[in-house]
């Protein structure tokens, strides 16, 4: 253990002591959150059009400011844009994140000097508290990479404006930049094919310990690392490195294929952050779920993922929460975000302390019979089908077949790319179908009803998802593919890719 692990390591402890107790009483620290946005929202034009002075509790606050999406939001957005002051939050922001929406074209997410310690206060709290819990240091003592987006920024208005990714690059601590690759110029590419050559050349021949960043680009990163190396493992090019962070979509699809590349098992840690804000992470190795972020500048808010549309939605706080419901995620923020949705929907797995799986977006799901598949169900029926015949899968995605081509009843169409494709594909569709008649009644209905036919496995060709990806300009980086969709619009550009 060098210097710098055994000086930040009683940093590690306190931190970790720290979540801990915010943890333990984490509707307290809500209301403590929820007050201090209140009273700093007063002094901005959405707080005064919205009576924030009159507001004293959650249920003042409720009947005065309703849900919003970013295009409900949008009219103050282009004011904060314009750079007038105080209209969200007070002050101006300090950066913009932007962000492709699918039905708002671009959103620009304020990040606001109050905001910024959520994003990159919550990344350092989560990687100290593994160290203090773990004692497992040693990656602070070689190199660190995060995968990400370029750091090039431009202006809107007067406001610097990039990929969140990106603009963690501007806010790396003086502790870290010694640690942290690639280098800045390279970070800087566009092209995802150019930059991870030129990551690949820089990290060679360096002692790297924490990789950081998406499975299929991290995967991605790992394959042409050993096809430029000869090696036959990560574990031969990187003897000491020990752990992996990710966030944003499901590893466990992804797990048996990179182990498979390291040669070993990894310590890893999930994440859990968003243009909007950080929203959790993992707070103990082993134990399901993340731990939600209750005290860093963030009051949620959840909805029964099944009223979100709902002129009138129920809305609960923290405090009022159930095991097992799934819910659409509502923030409201020292960003200036009130009473938003981001789209993401949640269970809780524990609620002591309160901890969280992302079951999928609000609308990526499939519904064209009133089935309602969510994407925590087709991931846990992939991972179990998968684990039953011993399969490794590169990525996948699904969607209504609601007017086969072939004729007869509609199906789920689910097309996956294998490490190596099985023979008998049959068997595998009747794991993955088997699995998702346990999980979801209304499909069950449907098939014993003969409204739908069992679904359907379809393989695709070996890199399918990234030459799709590449065809949509949105290779590498913080880009991911939607596991599952309720139109064709993704399949039927897939079609090219079939076997």
């Amino acid at each position: 253990m060098s210097i710098k692990s055994r000086l930040l390591h009683s940093f590690a402890k306190k931190t970790a002591r720290n979540i801990g107790w915010w943890s333990a009483n984490a509707t307290a620290a809500q209301e403590l959150v929820f007050q201090k946005l209140i009273k700093k929202g007063r002094k901005t034009v959405f707080g005064k059009e919205h009576g924030f002075d009159k507001i004293k509790n959650y249920a003042a606050f409720r009947s005065q400011v309703p849900v919003r999406d970013y295009e409900a939001l949008r009219p103050w957005m282009e004011r904060v844009k314009k750079n007038e002051q105080d209209i969200l939050w007070p002050g101006r922001p300090k950066y913009f994140a932007k962000t492709s929406g699918t039905t708002s074209g671009v959103k620009y997410i304020p990040l606001t000097p109050d905001s910024m310690p959520n994003h990159f206060g919550t990344a350092r709290n989560a990687l100290f508290n593994f160290y203090a819990k773990t004692g497992k240091g040693s990656w602070l003592d070689g190199k660190m990479i995060f995968l990400s987006g370029s750091p090039v920024m431009e202006l809107t208005g007067n406001i610097p404006t990039g990929r969140l990714s990106g603009i963690v690059n501007h806010e790396v601590p003086r502790w870290l930049k010694r640690n942290q690759m690639p280098s800045f110029q390279t970070n800087c590419i566009e092209d995802w094919e150019e930059k991870l050559e030129r990551i690949v050349t820089e990290t060679l021949p360096e002692d790297m310990r924490l990789i950081s960043g998406i499975p299929p680009w991290v995967q991605m990163y790992y394959e042409r690392l050993l096809e430029r190396s000869s090696r036959e493992h990560i574990k031969d090019i990187f003897p000491n490195f020990s752990m992996f962070v990710y966030g944003g979509v499901n590893f466990e699809p992804y797990r048996a294929s990179m182990e498979a590349l390291v040669g070993r098992q990894l310590d890893t840690l999930e994440t859990y952050p968003a243009s909007e804000g950080f929203i959790a992470f993992q707070d103990e190795p082993g134990e399901r779920g993340l731990l939600l972020n209750s005290d860093s500048g963030i009051f949620f808010e959840f909805v029964p993922a099944g009223e979100i549309f709902a002129e009138n939605p129920k809305r609960l706080s923290l405090k009022d929460v159930e095991l097992g419901v799934n819910y659409a995620l509502i923030i409201n923020s020292t960003a200036g975000l009130w009473g938003y949705n981001i789209g993401d929907t949640v269970e809780f797995v524990s609620l002591r302390p309160h901890r969280i799986i992302v079951t999928g977006r609000v609308k990526h799901f499939i519904s064209a019979f009133g089935e309602h598949v969510i994407g925590k169900e087709v991931d846990a029926a992939m991972l179990a089908a998968a684990n039953k015949l011993d399969l490794n899968i590169v990525e996948y995605t699904v969607a209504p077949q609601v007017n086969p081509p072939e004729g007869g009843l509609p199906y789920h169409e689910w097309l996956v790319e294998f490490e190596k494709t099985p023979d008998n594909i049959s068997a595998f569709a009747n794991a993955i179908n088997e699995q998702m008649l346990q999980q979801n009644i209304y499909y069950t209905d449907l098939i014993k009803g003969n409204i739908l036919q069992p679904l359907k496995v379809v393989p695709l060709q070996k890199n399918a998802f990234r030459n799709y990806m590449k065809s949509q300009g949105k290779l590498g980086g913080q880009n991911k593919v939607p596991r599952l969709s309720n139109d064709r619009k993704i399949a039927d550009a897939m079609e090219v890719f079939k076997k």
